[in-house]
């Protein structure tokens, strides 16, 4: 039987980059052989599941936290506890003015950007439909299907500097950079999915004050940052103000199951939060909430994002760029610098077949990666480099990894000599 379906509807038939990403993730999976390294889970590491183990054990003894865990509906908004926690935790590692009622927690960050993509864009009562703004693109996957209508982002090219050892850098180009009427809020992820890169401070700055003078939010998806779960590399400032929004998530300390993410906003924009996490789910998932709430009362969260989770990934990332190194020399790959998140993104200049041409020949070797053309959300322009670059993730187990390396490397060396 064949059913009609609405333009809303339609729009999640489409074969768009998030559901191929979360389709292979389900389909493509280690014990069918497969060397996945084009998705966004963290490393379960040692450490860390330990700790999560014991915080388990401990809601298994304590009836009160293992009934609001599983048994109770709460706010809108999120459990009011873990709210004052997050608030108090704020307060006390970064500064930030904040209390409870300037938190929400969401079903993790993807349903918090589709949240706030249409709360500041689309179609207005008195005035024209507005976009949301991605100042530097490469940006998120995720992004890309969020809007209601097709037409709600809009993006720039960065300015890129080449830095030594291969390396290289993007970086906000103020210069092109467009705000005007038709802008409905501008946002960044820091450290950036899939790049790896940390716009500086100056950079969060200048994007603060445009905000400001526009009237307009600054959205941050904070969802690898600081202060945790700290996979950044960069010494930087986290910094919040009330026309700022700061998106917060578990997933990557290494509780993407949970689907918790965290929102700091202004009170008007967490009443907004709550009305639509009220019509939309009722109320937020309480599992995450209640599992990480010690963690975060204590600021054990700060030590073992500083001490834990960042080494591990600062390690891992130096090995893939060794193993990479001994693959493919300069001239055939470029790598962004990796400042944070869990990702290498690979610049492959001149590359003669395109970066999906690329991606298909390496599903069929059985490694997975993210062709490049799909983290440009609203870059109107046709640009030749989105086809040359991919998103590999490192954060797999060591030999996945390695293994997905040699299998990149003999498909580049080919692509250059027989195309």
């Amino acid at each position: 039987m064949t059913f009609s379906y609405s333009t809303f509807a339609k729009k999640f038939q489409t074969n768009s980059a998030v559901v191929q990403l979360m389709d292979d993730l389900g389909d493509l999976t280690l014990e069918a052989g497969y060397l996945t390294l084009g998705g966004g889970n963290p490393s379960e590491i040692p450490e860390m599941q330990a700790v999560f183990q014991t915080e388990m054990a401990h809601l298994l003894e304590n009836q009160t936290e293992f009934d609001m865990m599983l048994s109770r509906y709460t706010g809108a908004a999120g459990i009011q506890s873990f709210r004052e926690t997050v608030a108090g935790y704020l307060q006390r590692t970064c500064g930030w003015d904040v209390t409870a009622k300037n938190i929400a927690i969401t079903n993790g960050s993807q349903t918090a950007f589709f949240y706030l993509f249409n709360a500041f864009a689309g179609d207005f009562e008195n005035g024209p439909r507005k976009k949301i703004l991605f100042p530097m693109a490469p940006e998120y996957v995720g992004y890309t299907e969020a809007g209601l209508h097709n037409d709600i982002f809009v993006s720039y090219k960065p300015e890129i500097r080449q830095l030594n050892n291969g390396f290289y850098k993007y970086f906000v180009d103020f210069e092109a950079l467009e705000v005007d009427s038709s802008i409905g809020a501008i946002c960044v992820s820091r450290p950036t999915n899939p790049t790896g890169n940390v716009i500086e401070d100056e950079e969060v700055a200048q994007l603060s004050e445009l905000a400001k003078e526009h009237n307009i939010p600054l959205i941050v998806d904070n969802a690898y940052g600081a202060p945790f779960p700290g996979i950044i590399f960069e010494d930087v400032e986290p910094t919040w103000e009330p026309h700022m929004i700061m998106c917060l998530s578990l997933s990557k300390l290494g509780l993407p199951g949970t689907r918790t993410g965290i929102l700091v906003a202004s009170e008007a924009v967490i009443n907004l939060i709550e009305g639509m996490n009220a019509v939309i789910s009722l109320a937020p998932a309480n599992f995450g909430a209640v599992l990480a709430n010690r963690m975060i009362a204590t600021d054990a969260v700060s030590h073992l994002s500083q001490n834990v989770v960042r080494p591990h990934y600062e390690a891992k990332v130096q090995t893939a760029i060794q193993l990479l190194r001994a693959e493919l020399d300069s001239k055939q790959l470029l790598i962004h610098k990796p400042e944070g998140a869990i990702f290498l993104w690979l610049w492959f200049p001149e590359l003669p077949i395109t970066a999906q041409e690329l991606y298909e020949r390496l599903k069929a070797r059985k490694v997975v990666v993210l062709p490049g053309h799909h983290f440009f959300p609203g870059l109107a322009e046709e640009w030749q480099h989105k086809h040359e670059c991919i998103r590999m993730s490192y954060a797999g187990p060591a030999e996945i990894v390695a293994a997905g390396i040699r299998i990149i490397g003999e498909e580049i060396r080919k692509a250059f000599t027989e195309g």
